[in-house]
């Protein structure tokens, strides 16, 4: 890790919730760099093939589950259509009621 040397306006402040280091120039008033702490769990380039393969296998699965879910929904939505229909048939035929007729 390069570390630069600071000038006299810029000052260093650590953050208290994720220890990244911000360096603050006083004549700008904003952060002009943030140094992140190395991370304890921090994947090794080694483990990225078994990563891959797990993100991989993950996909695949919600894929399958999206398909199980459209395979079935047709016939949720076909079985609703049904009962509406049936209820629909229960129902007297009326004749509808215009805005006009009322007057």
């Amino acid at each position: 890790m390069h570390v630069m040397a600071n000038l006299r306006t810029e000052f260093e402040v650590e953050c208290p919730c994720c220890r990244t280091t911000l360096v603050v120039d006083e004549g700008l008033k904003r952060v002009i760099r943030h140094v992140e702490p190395e991370r304890a769990d921090k994947p090794k380039l080694d483990d990225a093939h078994e990563i891959l393969a797990g993100q991989k296998a993950r996909r695949d699965s919600l894929f399958e589950q999206s398909v199980e879910a459209e395979k079935s929904r047709g016939d949720v939505l076909s079985r609703r259509f049904e009962e509406a229909l049936k209820e629909a048939k229960k129902e007297p035929i009326t004749k509808p009621t215009r805005s006009f007729d009322l007057d």
